[in-house]
């Protein structure tokens, strides 16, 4: 088939397109260096003309209020440039749980992003994944206070960006979903000792403590961002990913 990988230059998109290659596909990554925009919408008719299916994985430059705007935008001119293109299967990357935290305005945004996919015109898939393991680094840098890393008790289960590109290239690859996979790592973490098994595998001086008011994740209420029924269960665990 072939595919055209909006964001398809970033960390999921460009092993999406070396995956889908390996699988015989056409796979054609598109992002903001490619000159293709999905909010002025310069180039992306052209990128998505006569495919067969889109992987969009671009993503808002911030998370808070304005995320929304551009979840909107994005998808308005997608799946317009897509209809007019003759799109088959639009599949999009979202996040486990993401419609039980309404007070964090990112979850809100990508909760926009899934109706707006569900309510148009083009058959489509969206993969929920739990919390990327390679983003542990950047939360335990948000809540850090000198050598004290201040973190909440919320359960985690952390899933390798690799598995996450396979999960997706899958989908892509197959009929649509019309609906959700989950698919989530091996673990559940409280994400405070999640935070103390990566600095002891990579010591930095810090210490981390209890905090269940700290940072974007003291909004999430009970364990809402983990794995529920039928969810795919990938097989890295974070002690490989660290390792």
């Amino acid at each position: 088939m072939k595919i055209a990988v909006l964001g398809g230059t970033g960390r999921i998109g460009s092993q999406v397109v070396k995956k889908l290659k390996a699988a015989g596909h056409e796979a054609v990554p598109h992002s903001l260096s490619t000159g293709v925009d999905v909010i002025t919408g310069q180039g992306l008719e052209g990128a998505v003309a006569g495919v067969d299916v889109v992987v969009n994985l671009t993503n808002s430059p911030t998370f808070d209020d304005s995320s929304p705007a551009f979840f909107r935008t994005s998808m308005d001119n997608l799946l317009a440039a897509g209809r007019k293109g003759g799109v088959g299967h639009i599949v999009i990357l979202s996040i486990v749980g993401v419609d039980k935290v309404p007070d964090l305005d990112y979850y809100r945004a990508k909760v926009l992003q899934e109706d707006i996919l569900k309510a148009g015109p083009i058959p489509y898939s969206i993969v929920r994944a739990t919390q990327f393991m390679d983003f542990m680094d950047s939360v335990l840098a948000w809540t850090t206070e000198g050598d004290t890393v201040h973190l909440p008790t919320t359960p985690i289960q952390p899933i390798a960006a690799q598995d996450v590109s396979d999960t997706v290239s899958e989908v892509a690859a197959g009929t649509p979903l019309n609906g959700t996979l989950d698919v989530a790592g091996p673990d559940v973490f409280p994400l405070d000792e999640l935070g103390r098994i990566t600095l002891n595998a990579r010591p930095d001086g810090r210490t981390v403590v209890t905090d269940d008011t700290a940072g974007m994740f003291a909004a999430v209420q009970g364990d809402v961002l983990t794995a529920k029924g039928d969810a795919r269960i990938a097989p890295t665990h974070y002690t490989d990913y660290l390792a």
